[in-house]
This record gives C-alpha cells, sequence and structure tokens, in this order.
C-alpha cells in the first residue's frame, strides 16, 4: 500500500432546522465490513496516539467533534491530514503507519475498524514497520 490509498471520505449529511444527521453504513459508506468502533477523547495537550500501522486492518478516522492531524507514511513518504469535520472520514489502509496528534480541546476521534482487536496485527516498532513495507535501507 501507498499513500495513495489513504484517502478522505464523505459521509452522507442530512440537514435540517433540527439539525445535522450524519449516517455511517458497513461495505457501503466505509470500504469493508465493520468489525469494532472505539474512540479516544480527553486527549491531553501535546500528546501523540497512535504511533503504530497495521499488517492487515483497514481503518477509517472520524473527528465527531474538534480536530487532530494524523501523520501518513508508507515508508517513503510522509503526509499530514487534518481532519475537522464529523460528515467525513479518513481511509487508512494496512501497512500505512500512522500518528495522530495536534488535537484541539473537547476533540474525539472516532475509529472504525475492519477488524477485532489482534495485537499480532500491529507493528509497533518504525524500523520493523519498513523491513515489512520493503522500504528499510
Amino acid at each position: 500500500m501507498s499513500l495513495n490509498d489513504c484517502r478522505i471520505i464523505e459521509f452522507p449529511k442530512i440537514c435540517d432546522h433540527r439539525g445535522n444527521l450524519t449516517v455511517i453504513e458497513s461495505e457501503r459508506h466505509v470500504p469493508f465490513k465493520v468489525e469494532r468502533v472505539f474512540y479516544l477523547y480527553d486527549v491531553p495537550s501535546g500528546t501523540r496516539r497512535g504511533g503504530h500501522a497495521h499488517r492487515e486492518l483497514y481503518l477509517v478516522l472520524v473527528a465527531l467533534a474538534g480536530s487532530f492531524e494524523i501523520v501518513l507514511d508508507d515508508g517513503g513518504e510522509r503526509r499530514t491530514v487534518r481532519l475537522d469535520r464529523p460528515q467525513q472520514g479518513l481511509l487508512i489502509p494496512p501497512m500505512i503507519w500512522h500518528e495522530m496528534d495536534n488535537f484541539s480541546g473537547g476533540s474525539v476521534c472516532m475509529s472504525i475498524a475492519s477488524a477485532f482487536y489482534d495485537e499480532s496485527d500491529y507493528l509497533r516498532d518504525y524500523q520493523e514497520f519498513c523491513v515489512a513495507a520493503g522500504t528499510a535501507v
């Protein structure tokens, strides 16, 4: 996988005088069967989250409230994406290193995952990730 496989997904936004509603459906709005949803909140200022890649798991990150940045890295190139709209998600395919930082006060990051938690799917050491990605020098 490369950074070209990461992309913003626009979710349906239904607006009326009572407020906005966004819906996310498995295998319709995200390109996989949803197996797990979790979220980050009350992240202290200056804290980084993530700092890993997945061998097989697909992930979509959504800023439900506030904003934060995601640094994406495929072992050869880096890119930073800012999320700040609850009707958008960032698709992160397997073998993309990602770190999240610059969380605004009150931010909430929802993660939608293609698989149940499995520690063996994680690459938590950057050098190990580069070897697995075939980009180690």
